[in-house]
């Protein structure tokens, strides 16, 4: 005999953009988001029963997060989240969770003539601000922030070595190597019991998104790594110090890797080693390395 165990449904890649006009300067400032929104709560029927009057169209999702972001600010992402998620846990009683998850996409203003320009911009990479939102029905909203697709890269100041060895190993061991890696970093923030709680936290959302990305980039740096695992571990300290509100640190980094060339074939020229100048950058396979760091 057959059981639905687990049902959500709701509209994903909800393309929005938001431009704000100061009239008084004349300066704006936009925002480019892709959103999906999530619905849990009394709507096995529709899945049973074929019962559509317990669904809340996708189409209506996706109105919805229009219609909101022309009434609310949607920035930080973190508070738009919220809004959304607490919107549709108030508005629909059968609805009993709300999981929002947002992804800005980078506009930079242009520097013009050494001047920031009022209304343009450039995309300077792919990186993106991500936030996911759930509200559940009398426990509160829970908020992830992360940041996604950081791409950064150091020719020199990583080793790794003293690994296990047996007869599958062939890596060698370097006291020398580029260490380059596309960080996925997120922060899990203590429970909301409201929506005016996250509120009064908006300050902080972007002051914390900062002290991630200045801390990852610095860390990354500045680090004599060890291994990815080590330095990825510091990370994770300092952003837990830096954010007492955050519970949790998580990251993902994968290996981009740069392999020496082995020139010797050529009239005995040397490129590997101390020697190494021109490398050959890797797609695949690549090593995963991941972790989360809580609060003991």
């Amino acid at each position: 005999m057959a059981r639905l165990s687990a049902a959500q449904y709701g509209k994903d890649n909800i393309r929005v953009y938001k431009v704000h006009r100061d009239e008084q300067t004349g300066i704006q400032d936009v925002v480019e988001m892709t959103v999906g929104v999530l619905l849990q709560g009394e709507i096995d029927t529709s899945y049973t029963q074929a019962d559509n009057s317990v669904v809340v169209p996708t189409d209506t999702v996706k109105n919805t997060v229009y219609i909101m972001a022309k009434q609310h600010p949607v920035t930080p992402p973190e508070l738009f989240g919220a809004i959304v998620a607490t919107h549709f846990i108030e508005t629909y009683k059968h609805i009993h969770s709300a999981q929002v998850k947002i992804i800005t996409h980078r506009w930079t203003r242009m520097t013009v003539d050494g001047e920031p320009h009022p209304h343009s911009f450039l995309r300077d990479g792919a990186e993106t601000r991500n936030v996911e939102a759930v509200a559940n029905e009398g426990k509160g909203i829970e908020l992830c922030s992360a940041i996604a697709g950081l791409l950064v890269l150091k020719s020199t100041g990583s080793a790794f070595h003293s690994f296990i060895r047996d007869e599958y190993t062939i890596l060698p061991e370097v006291n020398d190597r580029i260490l380059s890696t596309e960080v996925d970093c997120g922060w899990a923030w203590d429970t909301f019991r409201t929506l005016k709680d996250v509120e009064s936290t908006v300050p902080k959302f972007n002051k914390a998104w900062s002290n991630a990305r200045d801390i990852t980039l610095k860390t990354f740096a500045q680090d004599e790594s060890a291994s990815v695992q080590n330095t990825m571990y510091k990370m994770c300290e300092q952003i837990l110090a830096a954010v007492p509100m955050v519970k949790a640190v998580d990251y993902s980094l994968p290996n981009k890797h740069y392999f020496e060339i082995d020139l010797s074939w050529h009239k005995g020229l040397k490129n590997t080693g101390k020697d190494a100048e021109v490398y050959a950058p890797q797609s695949d396979p690549n090593g995963l390395i991941q972790c989360t760091v809580t609060r003991s």
